[in-house]
């Protein structure tokens, strides 16, 4: 669980998520162009890959291959174990 919250700490990574969680499937380029042109965040395609893979290890992206693509998804299923954590146990 602390790679996830390690994740979540830095606000590229939030763009990062909020931008596939409204267009999942996308490549590294298509990524960093939609952070420059919609956030202003001009990080070099290095550093965002670097968000991507901490992101990859926490479990909140995953990737599939097609050819020399990389596409990226938003796997949201470690944000529900966190809120199971705090969620009040029903009463028997």
């Amino acid at each position: 669980m602390g790679d996830v919250f390690k994740a979540l700490a830095d606000p590229t990574r939030r763009r990062i998520l909020d931008e596939l969680a409204e267009h999942d499937g996308q490549t590294l380029f298509e990524i960093c162009n939609r952070l420059i042109m919609r956030h202003q965040i001009s990080s070099s395609r290095q550093a965002i890959s670097q968000h991507l893979e901490l992101l990859e290890a926490a479990g909140l992206v995953h990737t599939r291959r097609d050819g020399r693509y990389k596409f990226h998804y938003l796997d949201t299923a470690p944000l529900d174990r966190i809120a199971q954590r705090w969620r009040p146990k029903e009463k028997k």
